[in-house]
């Protein structure tokens, strides 16, 4: 796809093309002011000035034409009010008649994002739209749009090219860009460490063999966060085998990596006076004689002992042990990634994020940056009560609840026993697809909470420049 940066650009008076926008409470006056023939070819096209509508203004000659559009409020773009007219209008350089797109040129970017590593598609350079004014946004704006393409990218790829290699090749690629410092364990190494990612990764074929990935970046005295993803890149779901419908978006099982990969792409990015830990459990729950088993009992880097009530649970068995080793290092706040559960997904549905935390502040917080930014997230309680449903007879904990009440809840309460105590956490239950377009978001992998936590991580530690 087209980078980012050559589809947002200052504006210097260069030669570009008209856009017009029309609310509700606007459209009917910018019509009555129009010329007759302008009145008819507005009418001929159907455009009522509706949000997501478009029509074609003639100019003087017939390469001067413009474009008027419809949107929800012209006195406040949200990000996704241009996002129609980036997917259709033809090559070549926009700009607003009155003031700069504002939130709406993040929508312009990622409505331009196209995976085209398997079918080339002859796409041109994509229209760009000029700001003028605040043209400080456009550098921010930029990043945002290639975290989105980088997770739209990681979750789009197949499994057959999106191994626990290929995972940790993208951690490296994103660490050489900012100096940033990468950390392999695998092995006997991973198996003697971290007992739980090995057990759920040992099935795979050795070129798939299980990992932990680990990047730091960032001054030692600066506070301590860390970031943890869910990097299971196939999940069969195990022994306990999910049907072959269960299977079929199960590429998609490391989209909690590639959201907290292209959150530290953006912490990196923006220079945030953090200290910066990312790990990325990657794994592919596969079948195969060496498989671990429903009833193993399995050893945990922290110490304790859990019961495998199911494999399909593997998610938080790998995280499990990626959250005891960031906790090693006393960070002041952990943010967790995962598609974790389809109980959240029944809960919320597909576009809301099921958010836990174990600190009210912190989840208020989020919900500020979430709704600052569209980019919502839906809290769920991390409910005590329920812990009872993760008993086990012989072992410390078992993985997986009996009679499916809660899922998304237990599975939380799961990892927050290898949170370290006191320490703010959130978790993010993601389901990082989406299954319908909408405009500037197309079907497939998505990014779902990114830009809400990089917000709260802004207001937080503060922005660069």
């Amino acid at each position: 796809m087209t980078d980012p940066a050559d589809l947002l650009k200052a504006d210097s008076q260069q030669p570009a093309r008209t856009i017009h926008l029309v609310d509700a409470a606007s459209f009917d006056g910018w019509l009555a002011a129009q010329p007759e023939g302008v009145r008819a070819l507005v009418a001929a096209q159907k455009f009522r000035g509706k949000a997501q509508e478009q029509a074609i203004l003639p100019g003087e000659s017939a390469d001067l034409w413009s474009v008027v559009a419809g949107v929800a409020d012209r006195a406040m773009l949200g990000p996704w009010c241009l996002a129609r007219l980036a997917e259709t209008l033809p090559e070549g350089a926009y700009r607003l008649a009155e003031g700069s797109p504002g939130a709406a040129a993040l929508g312009w970017l990622t409505a331009q994002y196209r995976f085209e590593r398997y079918r080339k598609e002859e796409n041109g350079a994509g229209p760009r739209v000029l700001l003028s004014g605040d043209v400080a946004r456009i550098e921010p704006t930029v990043q945002l749009a290639r975290a989105v393409a980088l997770v739209r990218d990681l979750v789009n790829t197949p499994a057959a090219d999106m191994g626990p290699p290929d995972l940790q090749a993208a951690v490296e690629k994103v660490a050489v860009s900012f100096g940033a410092s990468v950390t392999v364990t695998k092995g006997d190494a991973l198996e003697q460490g971290y007992p739980m990612i090995h057990a759920v990764g040992k099935a795979a074929d050795r070129a798939f063999a299980p990992r932990l990935i680990e990047l730091t970046w960032g001054d030692p005295e600066h506070p301590r966060v860390a970031l943890v993803g869910k990097g299971i890149c196939f999940d069969s779901g195990g022994l306990d085998i999910k049907p072959s419908s269960g299977m079929r978006l199960m590429k998609k099982d490391m989209g909690g990596a590639a959201h907290a990969l292209a959150l530290a792409q953006l912490v990196m990015a923006a220079g945030l006076p953090v200290r910066l830990h990312l790990a990325v459990a990657a794994a592919e729950n596969a079948i195969g004689g060496n498989a671990f088993r429903p009833g193993d009992i399995l050893a945990t880097r922290k110490g304790i002992t859990v019961e495998i009530g199911n494999t399909d649970a593997e998610g938080r068995l790998v995280l499990g042990d990626a959250l005891t080793k960031v906790g090693e290092d006393r960070p002041e706040l952990v943010i967790d990634f995962a598609t974790l559960t389809g109980a959240a997904r029944v809960a919320v549905g597909p576009d809301l994020p099921a958010l836990f935390a174990n600190d009210d502040a912190l989840a208020a917080d989020a919900a500020t940056a979430g709704a600052e930014v569209d980019d919502p997230t839906w809290r769920l309680p991390l409910w005590d009560g329920y812990a009872d449903m993760l008993k086990s007879d012989i072992a410390d904990i078992n993985n997986a609840g009996e009679g499916g009440f809660a899922g998304a809840i237990t599975a939380a309460l799961f990892l927050k026993r290898f949170v370290p105590e006191g320490t703010p956490w959130l978790h993010l239950d993601t389901f990082a697809w989406r299954p319908a377009a909408k405009p500037g978001r197309p079907k497939g992998g998505e990014a779902l909470g990114l830009r809400a936590v990089f917000r709260l991580l802004q207001m937080r530690y503060g922005r660069k420049g």
